[in-house]
């Protein structure tokens, strides 16, 4: 058998039989260097699973549970053998419903189970064992093409009636599912070649179902503790009974609505809900008369400018009288920015802020006296020399939203009594059928892809390019403080992804293979594929999703 050359990421060149799958050659000794596991490649810029068989010479990077698509594929492969597992544990009757991911966590649960109803923790430890099982004796994860016609009947006759919509809105003529065993199930996305590389997991019962816990990207051979925030947890539940509310509990259902010319119903009636959220949070905040600083912290791309603006307006309705700031104008001077591992100036970090005059100046307005307001001019990287001067009287409350608001160190010298602290993130409602989940990021980065373009010319591919860094920024400086906020709010819109559809879209097809963006590209895509547009025309201007596709009434106001 003639061989093929596969030059790898790491300089090393292997030759190797023609029709070596992938995963046999990430195996041989130093094809891979990193201790963590390898979980696909990308052959020739082309993401690929390990079971492909390489028949041509390549150029191969391997992708371990480190990288964002590997970690996907991990997490995938992982809900596939929990699903195989608890279908030959649980009834025939028993339903499964994927719910979220929190943190390095899935939240499942099981439906029409009278053995779990009854005994929910002996049911949870014979799937576990099942899983465990699974892993010890590894068995192929085989992929398949299915006629569109043919996957529609068997998710007729298996009752997922999520997966008959989606399907039938399908534009494709054949559905890619997987075969683990005798157990059959389409997943969306790329899966491991086995059981094999799954060993690392625990399976836990929480609140009316179980969780499967999985690694950090970081600690590939280490499942950490229960990653659950009961604050989050609360509120990515009370997201899916909103999404139900409004019968738009997975992308088929909200294509069935469209199609149904119900779109304006759906968008005001969503936007209604936002409102009566927004509303209630300025009713929690006005009983308490010793609040004078009201603090919005959330990742990127949640909404917290518009958030912050429509918090603004209810607060004035209930008498009080709000001014918003932004913790960017407290920055440093760029020349007095801390450095960061890298030697580069760590705008993100905690140490960027001036929080001593930050709060010097809260202490001066809350004992009644003048302050000055810092703003901080962007291009040339420092503060103008004056500031907007502010004096508080009577009902005055300030407006403050920026990256470590929740951060405790940040307000310090402020007495938790006069704060009150609101985590704004944009946490998808809908999933795509009932075993796919949508990753909430997708959603926050396919509004940051829109808005980069529209408001500072960033092309996508740029946009994609810094997203690891942005979520690394998240992960050190807003996800450890967010059970400190007294409220957090849902900023994410059922329909949104059919209306960024079209701004996106053509943005990501603008990114050319060969680059280094180019297959997030095409899986992002590959998902709002699965959407029927709506028109930005029917986007009330006091929407918060203006924010990312212009045209905000918010933008007029100062």
């Amino acid at each position: 058998m003639s061989g093929v050359r596969i030059s790898l990421s790491n300089g090393k060149v292997m030759e190797v039989p023609a029709g070596t799958t992938l995963d046999a050659i990430s195996r041989l000794p130093g094809a891979v260097d990193s201790p963590s596991p390898v979980m696909a490649a990308m052959v020739n810029d082309k993401m690929t699973e390990l079971s492909e068989p390489m028949v041509e010479n390549a150029n191969v990077v391997f992708l371990t549970l480190g990288h964002m698509d590997g970690y996907r594929i991990f997490q995938r492969s992982l809900l596939m053998l929990f699903l195989r597992s608890a279908h030959e544990v649980l009834e025939d009757t028993a339903k499964i419903y994927v719910k979220f991911a929190i943190l390095h966590g899935t939240y499942i649960e099981i439906e029409n189970s009278e053995s779990f109803k009854e005994d929910p923790d002996k049911v949870t430890a014979a799937i576990k064992e099942r899983m465990v099982e699974h892993v010890e004796h590894p068995e192929p994860i085989l992929s398949m093409l299915l006629d569109r016609g043919e996957a529609l009947q068997k998710a007729r006759e298996s009752g997922q009636s999520g997966r008959v919509r989606l399907f039938t809105y399908r534009r494709f003529s054949v559905v890619h599912t997987y075969r683990f065993g005798h157990y059959e199930d389409y997943l969306y996305g790329f899966m491991l070649p086995d059981s094999s590389r799954l060993g690392h997991f625990d399976l836990i019962r929480y609140d009316q179902g179980v969780m499967i816990l999985m690694p950090a990207r970081e600690y590939p051979h280490e499942v950490l503790p229960s990653p659950v925030s009961p604050k989050l947890f609360q509120i990515l539940k009370e997201s899916r009974e909103w999404s139900a509310i409004l019968h738009v509990a997975d992308i088929g259902s909200l294509n069935e609505q469209i199609s149904a010319c119900k779109t304006m119903e759906l968008i005001y009636t969503s936007e209604a809900l936002h409102a009566k959220h927004i509303a209630n949070i300025a009713e929690d905040i006005v009983p308490r008369k010793d609040v004078k600083l009201v603090l919005i912290a959330g990742p990127s791309s949640s909404g917290k400018t518009t958030f912050a603006r429509k918090l603004a307006i209810q607060l004035r309705a209930e008498g009080k009288k709000p001014h918003i700031i932004s913790v960017d104008d407290y920055f440093k001077n760029r020349s007095d920015t801390p450095l960061d591992e890298f030697g580069k100036p760590d705008f993100e970090c905690l140490g960027a802020v001036d929080t001593e005059r930050f709060q010097a100046d809260m202490k001066a307005l809350f004992e009644g006296k003048e302050a000055e307001i810092p703003i901080f001019n962007f291009i040339t990287g420092r503060r103008e020399d004056k500031g907007v001067p502010m004096r508080f009287g009577e009902g005055d409350i300030l407006i403050m939203e920026g990256i470590h608001c929740l951060n405790e160190e940040l307000s310090a010298s402020i007495p938790k009594n006069q704060k009150y602290k609101i985590y704004v993130s944009a946490l998808t409602q809908l999933g795509i059928d009932e075993h796919n989940r949508i990753p909430t990021t997708d959603g926050r980065l396919l509004r940051r892809i829109v808005r980069d373009f529209n408001t500072r010319g960033y092309s996508a591919a740029q946009t994609i390019s810094m997203w690891e860094s942005v979520r690394r920024g998240e992960d050190r400086n807003i996800k450890p403080f967010q059970e400190e906020a007294d409220v957090m709010f849902n900023s994410a819109l059922p329909y949104e992804m059919a209306v960024l559809k079209q701004f996106a879209e053509p943005l990501l097809f603008c990114i050319k293979p060969g680059t280094p963006e180019y297959a997030e590209a095409r899986r992002l895509i590959k998902f709002l594929d699965y959407f029927q547009g709506v028109s930005s025309e029917e986007v009330p201007q006091t929407s918060l999703l203006r924010e990312f596709i212009g045209g905000s009434v918010y933008d007029k106001m100062q």
